[in-house]
């Protein structure tokens, strides 16, 4: 009898443990667990439900329909790995239907993406268990991926892409089968991008004409042999995409600049040396976590959906974005238009954003009409707008009223053809929000969509009876006296009854719709960084403009110093400095080798005989563009103006302003084949005055790096 008891006791002995893996077939028992009962760690418990959801993708249902003798596995917490799919057949199963509503896109959605089954049953591919988007090297810097729909592939690096067969979205724009390429900016100063494979409608023809099509649509990029190979594991529903290496001229232009080349760089970390990471480091782009990627949260989904609605039926709504800095109205503006444009033709955009614009070089209140998707940062689609200003400054501390005069300036010319989304500053505080109660009173949005953040201090819920029975800087309240200056009407462009613009001295405040976002993009600024790479930011805003100057692709890329500069008469322009006073004897120093806005003011300047020409005061005036005052030849009494400006549109110009928008230092100092002195750069200089540095324009380009990076370059 103490014997029986004894051996009850005992832990079970092989034979049990037989027992035990027949009655779970789905499921094997490592060596590990067969020698101890101990509970598992966290990492552990993370590896076995990685090995559990594989085997499930294969096929094997390990939920349903256990055996008895199961539970002690279970009880006892045991490791598994799942069985080869060779050993026992799967069921099949029918993948989940994706919501074709806006909110369930996988792009806005990181955490949908399922694992589809073939027709017949069988898994998708059979290369690897744990691959379920192949991916093939086509050589000549091209890579061939295919996306099952709801799957996404989010990456880091620059590339063209290309839909060969299926749907495709990137940042919210559609891409259809047999569309032109588009070229893809994921850089690592803003969220990484993501490739998501779009469910579309199950085609009318049979399995064998699919797979002809197919092959007849990759016949021009690759052999007989790969052809067959994509044909045999292509996913139902799903995608094929080319990714092939962006060379551009933008792009070879940002890469001869120090200040610039970091933002196109890979990381240098360690990784799996497998054959999908070497296919996609040949053409500069690396497969990331989908968490890096960018992703709204509900409000931000329901937002979006309404305002898609109301543009795509109701006409052309006006939509007003604010929030605090660095909270994401860019990213969401970004979402907004590639949406609005798979179903528009166009969006109006209007940038009130003096320090962060999207499609100008800095310190520009503009217009402009958006045709394209934006797939990158705002220094890759710099645009020509329809109405541009210059303000020449980053900010308008202490010149509020210059810039609500601007605002209207530039907001006359917009026809109401297209939405239009505003963009506003992320100064919301102080003078800040009273400022934000005035444009909201100019402009007179439809909708005004408030984004916040736990980032952020909580901001003051900008409702339609808020903005009315609050005074602004230069608007009255509704119940309130008039405190500022009255704001004269201008005319038609907010489209109220005539009656409505006689009787009131101010524009009249219709009322908006209020939508608030919560923000939940990622975000590599802070309170200490914001600063930095907010001038890196404008440097390469800058270096993207000048990238118009040159030649296409085929010709040899020239540096800055060796192109030839138009040559500007000084009784031809005039000249003004917009963010201080200059005495006229030095007027012409802090001309030369500084930014400039070529601008048209309605002035003649054809009774000038000798020059410079200056202006009184800060005019507001068009803006044609911008250039390098790189010389002033002082016997010839001429301005040498570098500029992207064609010669028809020059000849127009009568007026520069200089601004507080800077030269980037990487220009001055990447001048190759110069002799002798390099122009504009010195050592001579006093290094004991306030703020002189030997190392002036490095130090704001080295601590951008990763934290990977500086830990290498330590080391």
């Amino acid at each position: 009898m103490a014997e029986s008891e004894v051996m009850l006791r005992r832990v079970p002995s092989r034979s049990s443990w037989q027992r035990v893996r027949k009655a779970r077939p789905h499921l094997l028992l490592s060596r590990r667990g067969r020698r101890r009962f101990g509970v598992l760690t966290r990492g552990e418990l993370r590896r076995l439900r990685r090995r559990l959801l594989r085997a499930h993708a294969l096929g094997g249902d390990w939920k349903l329909g256990v055996p008895a003798g199961a539970h002690v596995a279970v009880k006892c917490k045991i490791r598994t790995r799942s069985r080869p799919a060779s050993r026992s057949q799967p069921t099949p199963s029918v993948p989940p239907v994706p919501c074709t509503r806006v909110g369930s896109c996988s792009l806005l959605n990181p955490r949908n993406h399922s694992t589809p089954q073939s027709r017949a049953g069988r898994p998708v591919l059979k290369v690897s268990p744990n691959i379920t988007q192949p991916t093939l090297d086509l050589g000549s810097g091209r890579v061939l991926l295919m996306l099952p729909p709801g799957e996404g592939f989010t990456f880091s690096g620059i590339c063209r892409v290309t839909c060969i067969y299926g749907q495709l979205e990137i940042y919210g724009h559609i891409i259809k089968q047999g569309q032109p390429p588009q070229d893809v900016f994921s850089v690592y100063t803003h969220s990484y991008l993501t490739i998501n494979g779009v469910p579309y409608s199950e085609p009318e023809k049979s399995k064998k004409g699919i797979r002809r099509e197919i092959r007849a649509l990759l016949k021009p990029y690759m052999k007989l042999d790969d052809r067959n190979w994509v044909v045999r594991y292509f996913p139902p529903l799903g995608s094929i995409l080319i990714l092939e290496r962006l060379q551009t001229r933008l792009v070879d232009f940002l890469r001869t600049y120090k200040c610039a080349s970091y933002v196109l760089l890979q990381e240098n970390i360690l990784v799996r040396d497998n054959s999908e990471f070497v296919a996609l480091n040949k053409i500069g782009i690396r497969r990331q976590k989908r968490k890096k990627g960018i992703c709204l949260s509900e409000s931000g989904l329901c937002a979006l959906e309404e305002l898609i609605s109301v543009s795509c039926v109701d006409g052309c709504p006006v939509i007003l974005l604010c929030g605090a800095c660095d909270i994401g109205k860019s990213t969401f503006s970004r979402i907004l238009i590639n949406h609005l444009l798979n179903s528009i033709p166009g969006v109006d955009y209007l940038e009130c954003d003096l320090g962060q614009t999207e499609f100008t070089p800095p310190g520009c209140i503009s217009l402009l009409n958006i045709t394209e998707p934006l797939l990158g940062p705002p220094y890759t689609h710099q645009r020509k707008p329809q109405k541009m200003v210059y303000f020449g400054k980053t900010n308008c501390h202490n010149e509020y009223e210059n810039y609500i005069e601007i605002v209207k300036y530039v907001f006359r010319d917009y026809k109401r053809e297209f939405p239009l989304i505003i963009n506003t500053m992320g100064w919301v505080s102080g003078d800040g929000l009273l400022l934000l109660v005035d444009l909201i009173r100019v402009l007179s949005p439809n909708y005004v969509v408030q984004l916040t953040s736990d980032r952020s201090e909580p901001m003051q819920p900008l409702t339609s009876e808020f903005v009315e029975l609050t005074d602004g800087l230069y608007t009255k309240s509704k119940i309130k006296r008039y405190r500022g200056f009255e704001i004269p009407e201008f005319g038609d462009s907010l489209g109220f009854a005539e009656e409505e613009k006689e009787s009131s001295p101010v524009p009249v405040f219709t009322g908006h719709i209020l939508l608030t976002v919560y923000s939940e993009f990622l975000s590599s600024k802070n309170e200490k960084n914001r600063v930095k790479y907010n001038r890196i930011f404008r440097d390469l805003a800058v270096l993207g403009y000048l990238s118009q100057l040159m030649l296409p692709v085929t010709e040899p890329l020239c540096p800055l110093h060796s192109l030839i500069p138009y040559q500007v008469p000084f009784n031809a322009v005039a000249i003004r400095v917009t963010h201080a006073d200059v005495a006229p004897t030095h007027i012409l120093y802090a001309m030369n080798a500084s930014w400039v806005g070529l601008c048209k003011i309605v002035d003649d300047m054809k009774g000038y005989t000798r020059g410079p020409i200056l202006l009184a005061q800060n005019p507001i005036c068009d803006c044609l563009g911008f250039g390098i005052c790189r010389g002033i030849d002082m016997d010839k009494r001429l301005y040498h103006i570098l500029t992207p400006l064609p010669p028809e549109e020059l000849r127009t110009v009568n007026c520069l302003l200089v601004g507080t928008i800077s030269i980037p230092h990487c220009i001055f100092k990447n001048q190759p084949g110069t002799e002798g002195t390099v122009p504009y750069v010195t050592r001579d200089y006093n290094l004991k005055l306030l703020g002189a540095s030997e190392k002036i324009g490095e130090r704001e380009y080295r601590n951008i790096l990763p934290r990977h990076k500086s830990r290498q370059r330590r080391k």
